[in-house]
């Protein structure tokens, strides 16, 4: 997804659940008459999910013969207070689902900053310059997600 954001226009109707980008400004939400708040949401969730995975996969293949790391697992979860995690020993990415309402840009900024963890493990001079011999325009990235923290709250990452 490449929008930073989405009108959402639901549509009541007697099928399956489904979701799709009409154009370059709506995302259309189709559910059966009656659908609550909850279900929409876990259903727009479910959609959010699979963009992801459709995405990272290559991200991950890009990344790590550039970085020379290797990524033994990944996942998705919602968090509330950091836009991907790292567990160095497992050698595991964790991203949050949110990223997928973000522009791609800094869907690859979180991973490729999760996967220098895995030669660094704390954001000091090292990690920084790693992260400008990787990726120079990361500051931006950061920058970009820091403007729109998630269900406003204030945190940076």
């Amino acid at each position: 997804m490449r929008n930073a954001g989405y009108r959402l226009d639901v549509i009541e109707h007697n099928g399956p659940a489904t979701v799709r980008l009409a154009n370059s400004t709506t995302l259309q939400l189709r559910v059966r008459p009656g659908t609550d708040r909850d279900k929409r949401e876990e259903i727009l969730h479910r959609w959010y999910r699979q963009r992801l995975r459709e995405q990272i996969p290559p991200l991950i293949a890009k990344w790590e013969p550039k970085i020379g790391v290797q990524v033994a697992d990944w996942g998705i979860k919602k968090m509330k207070t950091r836009w991907g995690t790292c567990t160095v020993e497992a050698r595991r990415i964790w991203l949050n689902l949110e990223l997928a309402k973000k522009p791609a840009s800094c869907l690859e900024y979180i991973l490729v900053h999760e996967m220098v963890h895995l030669l660094e493990r704390h954001h000091n001079e090292r990690f920084r310059a790693l992260m400008d011999s990787f990726l120079p325009n990361w500051p931006l990235h950061r920058d970009e997600l820091n403007r729109a923290p998630l269900a406003h709250e204030e945190w940076v990452y």
